[in-house]
């Protein structure tokens, strides 16, 4: 009997259970005498027994061996039954090892193909001989890794895509430090900085990498777009726990970095993973207790910044009693981290700090303010602190506009509790990464595609004519203050000469004139196409805001200067306007910073001088409102002769009274404006294009830009070419005239000025020297600037005088028109005088115009009167009476 139950497998497996029921029931055991109740076969009897009949178990024990053995295995029919559910009783042949194996074979690989997990294994576990061989070590290798970094379950083991994201219940920042999700993470970024291609097949972070080996860096710049089109889970993980994953992120660079370079870390012992276009972009007005601890981008202005000074990264300790050394403790941002007692000698101090074996980094503090065109109206512009870590610090100085991705921080401030009755935690930014906007316009940021463009644009023959014609384009007319402002834009060569005498290349402007012809529009056009420019006015400017200021820091109790609009804009345009406003004593603390461009501090102990190489373009109103041509530009304008030597471009504006143009103006003003209705049609498009005079199309914006940057760093023009001999001659013959007409004096400043402005127009066409156009289109300026300033009377003269000057480069019909508007007018005046009432229509003989067009040297008048600059201005010609005809 007993050979016959243990032959069959189901008997063997049944019956101890078997037994103990029969040998509890023999004693009446209340359990198995209730109906149902059935126990699972190895479950302790003590647990459901009373506690009487639990001391009889306890006292009389259970018989397992002994005379009545044999009677457990009798055979019971009762019990010896089995219920027929799910029990196969087919018959099969016998399989041998080798057709088991294959068969299992076969089920692994459908359920690997259907995607099924068999048991309670995940897919990064399952291993079988049809694995790839290139996979089989890898793998081998990852868990022998995860097992010799800590006792994990085989849950946590290896974190594949499908449950990465899964975080079963934790909240991101505890999910991303546990170890089996920060090795995925780490893998997955190793991954991605190994294999990540752009659309031209180029390993991106390879060669990044590379590059920032060969420039001993340790910071790599990780593109967040690029990141989140491959590791979306990773993109995800970022911003709500930027700190762990930073820390990560760092890591698995460095892992990186060191497979690649095995030496590098002889140079940088840590690698600082920096990431760069984060989508969203929040003001500083706008951070809220929701971005505390999340990793945000902002953007303003730095106004003021730290010295540079050793933070505690690592601490060490010695402990005075038995010299043994405490640590390494690592230092965070919010505490301080001090020991308790020491293990050796037990003492609890005290303990001081081992200088040799402490590791510090660089700190630096900087205060950011909103970008003035971003402060709503009536509101006080906000700031925020940024802590710079490592390699950031002294990335930005004051005046720079930056865009500062980082972690927005909040740390305790106990002051701030006392000043408001409650706790209060003062916020800070943890800088992660920073970008200048004038880096973004830096020619280094110019691609390919832009520099082609550029150098195609430079082979244009009218290209200075194009790039005078681009400035301001949606104000009409006022040509000579364009030109001028086009050459300010792109700004002559500064020179020093073995560091002794350093001369300005940038080139100053002063426009003045009547209200309402568009100065400050001028300048806020130069404010949004030039790279940095500050913009200010003389009502709201004062001396020390205008070039520096000395304050207390209110943290260190130290003098510290703080740098004003000048400063602000080094290597840069200032625009004034209101330049009138000022006051004399205001006014006169720009002399330095416009001729040596350097401003000299001696205040509150502080000695210094600061850099201030800027244009400065400024426009002011004449005393009284508007200007008078019967009196000269100094009694025309409250400006002090030193002040007005320093500019190199005076550009009048008058409001002259012409029914043809101010017809004409008020056409491009209402086209203007109806062109940037939401439908504006195409009518309005051609109608400006007809009131286009000069027929020459403008240069779009944005290449406007990128020329300007282009040009400003890459061009660099040489004199060895130029004619010194014509600038001589023009110099006397102006000095000559100045000391005559008793208006301007003109001084070496303005040698000086007509090279800057040459250097200039040689820049707008990308050459490497100045050549006799540059001169005479330097000359041209420089004359026109000059002999606008003079009287009414003496302006004529003087015209006839520089003539040949004046008409350099200007187009005939130009001139010509200019001609026959003069003769217009006059012709009007006499017939307002005679008849005492304005006629319909103006006759002008062909005769007076030939005549004084022969001055010049023109003698051919047909292609002027075919001209549509001739039929625009309402001239038209009547052959047969040999008269020109203006339609008032």
């Amino acid at each position: 009997m007993a050979d016959e139950t243990s032959s069959d497998p189901f008997s063997t497996a049944t019956s101890p259970s078997r037994s103990s029921r029969r040998r509890r029931s023999s004693r009446g055991d209340p359990i198995t005498s209730s109906p149902g109740r059935d126990l699972p076969p190895f479950e302790d009897e003590s647990e459901l027994l009373g506690d009487e009949q639990q001391e009889v178990e306890e006292e009389d024990g259970e018989e397992l061996f002994g005379d009545q053995l044999e009677q457990d295995y009798r055979a019971i029919p009762a019990l010896d039954t089995f219920e027929g559910e799910g029990l196969d009783e087919g018959d099969y042949s016998d399989l041998s090892e080798t057709q088991r194996q294959a068969a299992e074979r076969e089920i692994r690989q459908r359920e690997r193909e259907e995607g099924i997990v068999s048991g309670r294994m995940r897919r990064g576990l399952i291993y079988d001989d049809s694995d790839d061989d290139e996979d089989r070590p890898a793998r081998k290798r990852r868990a022998a890794e995860r097992a010799a970094e800590g006792d994990m379950d085989d849950e946590d083991m290896i974190e594949s895509i499908e449950n990465l994201e899964d975080m079963k219940g934790h909240s991101v920042r505890e999910w991303v430090s546990m170890l089996g999700p920060k090795t995925e993470i780490k893998n997955r970024f190793k991954n991605f900085l190994r294999t990540y291609v752009d659309q031209k097949g180029h390993n991106v972070y390879r060669e990044k990498i590379r590059q920032m080996v060969e420039a001993n860096r340790e910071s790599l710049v990780i593109d967040y777009n690029m990141l989140a089109s491959v590791e979306q889970v990773l993109a995800y993980f970022l911003p709500e726990a930027p700190a762990e994953m930073l820390l990560n992120f760092d890591e698995a660079a460095k892992e990186v970095v060191l497979s690649m370079y095995p030496n590098y870390e002889r140079i940088v012992k840590e690698i600082h993973v920096r990431i760069a276009e984060l989508p969203l972009i929040e003001d500083i007005r706008s951070l809220r207790q929701l971005h505390l601890n999340q990793l945000i981008r902002t953007s303003g202005v730095v106004t003021s910044t730290t010295g540079v000074m050793p933070q505690l990264s690592i601490i060490k300790y010695d402990c005075n009693k038995c010299n043994f050394i405490l640590g390494p403790f690592y230092q965070t941002q919010n505490q301080e981290v001090k020991p308790g007692t020491c293990p050796e000698c037990q003492s609890i101090g005290p303990f001081e700090i081992n200088m040799e074996q402490t590791v510090y980094k660089n700190y630096q503090r900087i205060s950011m303010q909103e970008s003035p065109g971003k402060v709503p109206a009536g509101r006080l512009p906000r700031s925020k602190d940024a802590i710079l870590l490592d390699d950031l610090v002294d990335t930005c100085k004051p005046g720079d506009e930056i865009e500062l991705t980082g972690i927005y921080h909040n740390n305790y401030d106990g002051s701030l509790n006392t000043a408001n009755g409650f706790p209060v935690f003062a916020t800070v930014i943890q800088a992660n990464h920073i970008t200048k906007k004038d880096d973004k316009m830096a020619a280094a940021c110019l691609t390919d595609e832009d520099i082609k463009a550029i150098v195609a644009l430079s082979k244009d023959e009218r290209i200075g004519e194009r790039i005078f014609a681009s400035v301001a384009p949606s104000i009409y007319g006022h040509e000579d203050i364009k030109r001028a402002i086009a050459l300010a834009v792109f700004g002559g060569e500064p020179k020093n000469p073995g560091g002794k005498h350093k001369v300005r290349g940038d080139i100053n402007i002063l426009l003045c004139g009547d209200p309402g012809t568009a100065k400050s529009q001028f300048l806020k056009y130069v404010e949004k196409t030039a790279p940095r420019v500050v913009f200010t006015t003389g009502q709201g400017a004062s001396a020390v805001g205008l070039t520096a200021y000395v304050q207390r820091n209110p943290v260190s109790k130290e003098w510290t200067l703080e740098a004003g609009a000048l400063v602000l804009a080094d290597k840069g345009i200032c625009l004034i306007d209101e330049f009138d406003k000022m006051n004399d004593a205001d006014r006169t603390s720009i002399h330095e910073a416009m001729e040596q461009q350097s401003i000299s501090i001696a205040k509150a102990g502080i000695v210094t001088s600061l850099q201030a190489r800027c244009t400065i373009i400024s426009a002011a109103n004449p005393i009284g409102g508007r200007y008078d041509p019967s009196l000269t530009f100094s009694e025309n304008v409250d400006l002090t002769e030193p002040l007005l030597s320093r500019f190199d471009i005076l550009c009048v504006v008058r409001d002259i009274v012409d029914p043809v143009q101010d017809e004409r103006l008020a056409r491009f003003v209402t086209s203007s404006h109806i062109q940037h209705h939401p439908n504006p049609g195409d009518q309005q498009e051609d109608l400006l294009d007809s009131l286009n005079q000069t027929g020459i199309d403008p240069i779009p914006q944005d290449l406007m830009k990128k020329y300007v940057v282009y040009a400003k760093d890459k061009v660099h023009p040489k004199m060895h070419q130029m004619d010194q001999d014509k600038v001589a001659r023009m110099y006397a013959d102006l000095r000559r005239e100045s000391m005559s007409t008793g208006s301007i004096p003109i001084t070496v400043r303005h040698i000086e000025s007509m090279i800057r402005m040459a250097e200039a127009h040689a820049k707008m066409h990308l050459r490497d020297y100045i050549n006799d156009d540059d001169v005479n289109m330097a000359i041209r300026i420089m004359l026109e600037s000059f002999i606008s300033t003079q009287k009414f009377s003496v302006m004529r003269s003087m015209t006839k005088t520089f003539g040949r000057y004046l008409s350099f480069r200007k187009d005939n019909n130009e001139l010509l028109l200019f001609i026959l508007k003069q003769l217009s007018q006059d012709q009007m005046t006499f017939q307002r005088n005679r008849f005492g009432m304005e006629q319909e229509s103006i006759e002008i003989s062909e005769k007076d115009l030939a005549d004084k067009a022969r001055q010049i040297n023109i003698h051919n008048l047909s292609s002027f009167f075919d001209s549509d600059i001739f039929r625009s201005n309402h001239f038209s010609h009547d052959v047969k009476r040999k008269m020109i005809i203006q339609a008032v």
